[in-house]
């Protein structure tokens, strides 16, 4: 064979070779990758490989999202590109279980019918077009669950809602979680119109709730979630005690000091409304809720101060405690992955005493150092930082706010179910005896460990401690505490690692530090301006006043001034000049460090690359050079 022929039937087998191993590798390694991110951003979570291994049958997700509406905002297209990546991961992950499609809801189209048949919200905009942007999932069954719109503020539970979706369409049935509680924020029906917490809660759980005037609790729950309950008969704690030895999950939210059970101005009543505890029960298990509330002046919150004077001032109040994330319990599911602080309004603290064998004490958060007990009744009224601080008496070390109480119990009624207290109702002790007979019978011990959540506040689930009203952003992770309590006590304690997932935008921090300090700098500048200016206008109208003629100044030369006086206005405004001027340097400055830093990214970019590979090219040719120098 000739070298011409020889050379093209080769330069074609390699070509055949190459097509052969891309199509062999898209087949092979469909969703391989190598994830090189700081926050392991593109990698799915232990939690969601087990989800997705576990799925019995297919689950079919639809991506719902206008392109070329998104396309105008920066943000939403970014996000939708990392929407539209993990929802291939999943897919890829999954064996083919779940199945992955896109629909583009044109105006008019019938997939504009089917987003809005499913519920996918349409967001006015600037254009004639509205954006769609969320997520609808079915299974085999026609279930279906959806997400109305991807904020790409809540990115950081991206994979957690979808993770959850997932599960949720292979096992429609969610867990269902009880909720005894007196907040009407945490018994609004279906949710809407009470705490955002129990809108969350009803996104993740069934609500099942539970009278204040129970006699028996709904069958088949799977947690019970005690908010601020109301006084307990004996007969209603016998319950809830058996409920927990038989099914071991509960969380408990108790506060000697609520603010947010007492309405606005009857802060003259009796404090009894806003004081719950643990009662019989906690004496059982060897935990009691302090009578008074705690502050803490090293996790002082600012809030709101009314000066008595008209004036309102943001000061540090200890009765409002932010609880660092990094300070929690990180060997706990509940706490581990929390990134913010958690806020707490007047909490009270959970005290161990005589802890039953076998029991294991853990707490989740605890106070600073040197907290404070203050009085119950005073704290719930509006005491102001100077008068808590007067009462603060340091304690000789932290507090515990919130805690897990895990392994078996034994029964707070040994001497078995205490009588039943017929209501005077005749029609109500009917269903109470009714009731009493179909109750389960008494057990003494634990049929499974229990594992039970105590977090000594109830304030902290309202909108105010965590959310900034109006705008709906959440500052802290007040709900999320809740929530991962719930996730961990109901079996989906995996779950909960995924709220607080790192958000994909990498600040630049170089950029922001060199942004901060020059705008520092300009700011101080700017202040030293204004205060210069006004200075010099002072006193530029007091040396006009004196100069002028029948109310009118007539410029320096005419002006009845003194030598002195004419001096010192001529470098007023020389004064003035040269700040303005120094302040269109620091601004340029400012800019021309930041389009700098730019520059040099941007050809790091575009030239970084082709550089390196043409120095190992030339090293390369270098070494055999040198080769063949030895050979010869």
């Amino acid at each position: 064979m000739k070298s011409k022929h020889y050379l093209i039937a080769a330069t074609a087998l390699v070509s055949v070779i190459f097509v052969a191993g891309n199509l062999l590798a898209q087949k092979v390694l469909t969703g391989a990758q190598i994830d090189f991110t700081e926050n392991h951003l593109y990698s799915l979570s232990k939690a969601t490989h087990d989800t997705l291994s576990d799925i019995a049958e297919p689950v079919d997700i639809t991506l719902v999202y206008s392109r070329s509406v998104g396309q105008d905002y920066p943000a939403v297209r970014a996000y939708a590109a990392r929407v539209r990546e993990l929802l291939r991961a999943y897919e890829s992950q999954s064996g083919g279980r779940v199945r992955v499609r896109e629909i583009d809801p044109t105006p008019f189209s019938t997939a504009e019918d089917e987003a809005l048949a499913a519920g996918v919200t349409a967001i006015d905009t600037n254009g004639d077009d509205p954006l769609y942007f969320g997520i609808i999932g079915h299974n085999t069954i026609d279930d279906q669950r959806v997400i109305p719109f991807l904020a790409p503020e809540r990115e950081v539970s991206l994979e957690y809602d979808l993770t959850r979706m997932v599960a949720r369409l292979d096992d429609p049935d969610p867990p269902r979680v009880g909720i005894l509680t007196t907040l009407p924020g945490m018994s609004a029906p279906g949710g809407e119109g009470g705490y955002t917490l129990l809108q969350d809660i009803a996104r993740s759980f069934e609500i099942v709730p539970v009278s204040e005037q129970f006699q028996s609790l709904p069958a088949d729950l799977d947690v019970l979630l005690v908010v601020h309950p109301p006084p307990l008969s004996s007969r209603q704690e016998w319950l809830i005690d058996q409920f927990v030895l038989r099914k071991g999950r509960a969380v408990f939210l108790v506060d000697p000091a609520a603010k947010t059970a007492v309405g606005q101005g009857l802060f003259d009543m009796s404090t009894a409304e806003a004081q719950s505890g643990l009662g019989m029960l906690g004496k059982a298990w060897g935990i009691t809720l302090s009578h008074d509330a705690v502050a803490d002046a090293a996790g002082a919150l600012p809030v709101p101060v009314d000066m008595g004077d008209g004036r309102v001032e943001e000061q540090a109040h200890p009765l409002f405690i932010a609880a660092p994330a990094g300070d929690m319990n990180q060997d706990d599911l509940i706490t581990a992955d929390l990134t913010r602080a958690v806020n707490f309004g007047a909490p009270g603290a959970l005290i161990v005493s005589d802890l039953p064998n076998g029991l294991t004490f853990s707490p989740l958060i605890e106070t600073g150092p040197s907290p404070s007990y203050i009085d119950a009744d005073r704290a719930v009224r509006d005491l102001k930082p100077s008068d808590t601080l007067k009462a603060y008496q340091t304690q000789p070390g932290p507090l515990v706010l919130a805690a897990r109480l895990s392994g078996p119990l034994a029964t707070a009624f040994p001497a078995g179910a205490p009588a039943l207290e017929e209501p005077s109702d005749p029609v109500m002790a009917e269903l109470a005896r009714a009731d009493a007979a179909n109750a389960p019978p008494h057990i003494s011990t634990s049929e499974t460990d229990a594992e039970l959540v105590f977090i000594a506040d109830v304030d902290f689930i309202a909108d105010d401690f965590y959310i900034i009203p109006g705008r709906g952003i959440v500052v802290a992770d007040n709900g999320a505490l809740v929530l991962n309590a719930l996730d961990a006590l109901a079996g989906g304690g995996e779950l909960s690692r995924l709220r607080s997932r790192a958000p994909s935008l990498r600040p630049m921090t170089r950029i922001d530090k060199m942004r901060s300090e020059a705008e520092a700098k300009y700011f101080r500048q700017q202040a030293a301006l204004e205060a210069s200016l006004s200075e010099a206008q002072g006193r530029l109208e007091e040396l006009q006043a004196i100069g002028s003629t029948d109310g009118f100044f007539e410029g320096d030369d005419k002006a009845d001034l003194t030598d002195d006086e004419r001096t010192e206005l001529a470098q007023l405004r020389e004064r003035i000049v040269s700040l303005r001027g120094e302040l269109r340097t620091i601004e340029r400055d400012y800019r021309h460090d930041i389009d700098r830093m730019e520059a040099t990214l941007k050809a790091i970019n575009i030239w970084g690359g082709p550089i390196l590979i043409a120095l190992a090219g030339l090293l390369v040719w270098r070494r055999q050079q040198a080769r063949a120098r030895r050979e010869s």
